[in-house]
């Protein structure tokens, strides 16, 4: 099959896909459509939102219908790395045998990031930049593909820990959840409070997710686009040439490297799920918001103010 057959493939199999996710989720569509380009970019995604608006089954829902393994890790204030990685134990022959944790699977829903020690959170930086894990000296390779969705609570702020900014780095998109619309939430209270149950179709394979991965790196870029990206990107780092006056005021530090190589895999998969077969400024665009928002940090003044993260984009958009 070539490039362009699997690239039209690809359109239909994001709308069957959106079709099946949409018999059990209500709304929520950016939501959907982001976690699913980080997935055909072999991204990680960040979940923003208040109790109650089903990003646990949201994750688990996506995961049946690409006919991923799923794992659900909650993440609590006496979870140990090993509770995550796996552990060695002596066995009845008195030899070392490793146990592995629930890190080995296809997607990780890494629930409440924000409600364990740091220690904890740095165990999964090396299973999301290296698709490795590391215990007692030992490598072990991480099945493929591999994704970690967390989810955060943004109103219960007692008792968490921030998750610093090397991790936060490592997420491809910070997928904000909003509350759903009147409409969509008398759906959501009419489907789920009856008896009856919806069967999910398993619609791809790992070896399809891999394959798409791989295509959607080989989509052709032009150069003005990927300078578009590094440009932006460069305007949102304070006291530099290219940053604007509200950056100054308002941001103690810029996004890195990795925001650049986001944004233009971000435009790619954009581009694909639309029919395109190469990405243009407007695909840029597209994924600007969920790729910067955190990765820029405001000082006090733009909290004291009340500039958010959001106004500062669009204004360099």
């Amino acid at each position: 099959m070539s490039d362009v057959e699997a690239l039209n493939k690809l359109v239909t199999s994001f709308k069957t896909l959106k079709t099946e996710i949409a018999k059990i989720i209500v709304g929520q569509e950016q939501a959907i459509d982001h976690i699913l380009l980080s997935i055909l970019s072999g991204g990680h995604s960040l979940l923003i939102g208040v109790p109650g608006l089903a990003k646990t089954l949201m994750v688990h829902t996506i995961s049946e219908v690409l006919g991923l393994q799923f794992k659900r890790i909650q993440f609590t204030p006496d979870l140990m790395p090993s509770d995550i990685l796996g552990s060695e134990i002596l066995d009845e022959t008195n030899q070392f045998k490793f146990i592995k944790g629930p890190i080995f699977s296809n997607i990780i829903l890494a629930d409440e990031i924000n409600r364990t020690p740091p220690k904890t959170q740095s165990a999964l930086l090396e299973a999301m930049q290296e698709r490795t894990v590391t215990v007692a000296g030992h490598h072990y390779k991480l099945a493929k593909p591999f994704f970690v969705l967390a989810t955060q609570n943004p109103i219960e702020q007692e008792g968490t820990y921030p998750l610093p900014e090397a991790q936060l780095d490592r997420f491809m998109f910070s997928i904000q959840l909003n509350y759903p619309s009147f409409n969509e939430e008398v759906l959501v209270v009419k489907n789920t409070t009856n008896d009856e149950k919806q069967e999910l179709k398993s619609l791809l394979s790992a070896a399809e997710i891999n394959n798409y991965q791989h295509l959607i790196r080989r989509i052709p870029v032009t150069d003005n686009v990927i300078e578009y990206a590094v440009t932006l990107v460069s305007k949102t780092r304070p006291n530099t040439p290219q940053a604007t006056k509200l950056v100054n005021d308002f941001i103690d530090w810029g996004a890195g490297p990795r925001a650049s190589q986001n944004l233009i895999l971000g435009a790619k998969a954009h581009a694909a799920i639309h029919g395109k077969y190469a990405p243009d400024i407007e695909d840029v665009q597209a994924v600007a918001y969920a790729i910067l928002r955190h990765r820029i940090v405001r000082n006090y003044k733009a909290e004291a103010e009340n500039i958010t993260e959001e106004e500062i984009i669009k204004s360099l958009l």
